[in-house]
């Protein structure tokens, strides 16, 4: 087990735990989210199992778990932890090699799908998305995913579009910023609403859609070609 303890003064608002069993990704992501004043890395893991440990001692904000480990896997990890440890998010590390695992992660209660190889803004992005409550994909890992449907990727589109067709205009525009990463509080500030409402919104577009999360949901706004480009 390989710890991380904060400094004197106030604790950091959002807590990490770090699982990855090559140590010098560890170092390298754990560098990267050091460079976020709001987080810190409270620990690391160089296993599934030992991440479902920790995440259970620890009790941390969001949990980075890399998809290949040994003894467990970062997908049987991740839905331990979402089992166990429902306070706390949990994000996969990926890469482009690992699109066939995105759909058991999204069951299995995952809020987040990470880059490792990406810029380090949407690293830090992400882990403050997923510790507020929203969704996120990169969008490299969102674009790559939906082109790996190869010739399912114009059906899969259509159907999209058709199950959004269903939404009202707003309801659409929060689905679109939904994809984008945002959490409620930044979607109400977008559109100049009352959190409240916008929460209402959310309900209201998972409901219609069919779809049990915020990162189920980002995949139609995807596919659908509703997410715009944010600051």
């Amino acid at each position: 087990m390989n710890e991380v303890r904060s400094g004197e003064g106030a604790a950091p608002a959002i807590r990490v735990l770090l699982a990855d069993d090559e140590a010098m990704i560890r170092a390298g992501v754990r560098a990267i989210l050091g460079a976020g004043r709001d987080i810190e890395v409270v620990a690391e893991a160089g296993d599934g199992r030992e991440a479902v440990s920790l995440t259970q001692a620890h009790r941390p904000d969001v949990v980075l778990l890399d998809i290949r480990m040994p003894l467990l896997d970062g997908l049987a990890a991740g839905e331990e932890i979402v089992r166990t440890v429902p306070g706390t998010a949990v994000a996969m590390l990926t890469t482009f090699s690992e699109d066939a695992y995105v759909a058991r992660a999204l069951s299995g209660g995952a809020t987040g799908f990470l880059l490792k190889s990406g810029d380090p803004h949407e690293l830090i992005a992400g882990v403050r998305a997923v510790a507020g409550g929203a969704a996120f994909l990169s969008p490299k890992v969102a674009r790559h995913v939906i082109d790996g449907f190869g010739a399912r990727r114009t059906v899969r589109a259509a159907t999209a579009r058709t199950r959004v067709a269903a939404l009202t205009p707003r309801e659409r525009e929060v689905l679109g910023l939904v994809g984008a990463g945002l959490s409620n509080p930044e979607i109400a500030a977008r559109l100049h609403l009352v959190e409240g409402t916008v929460k209402a919104y959310v309900s209201a577009v998972l409901d219609r859609l069919g779809v049990k999360n915020r990162v189920q949901a980002a995949i139609v706004a995807y596919e659908a070609e509703l997410v715009p480009e944010t600051d």
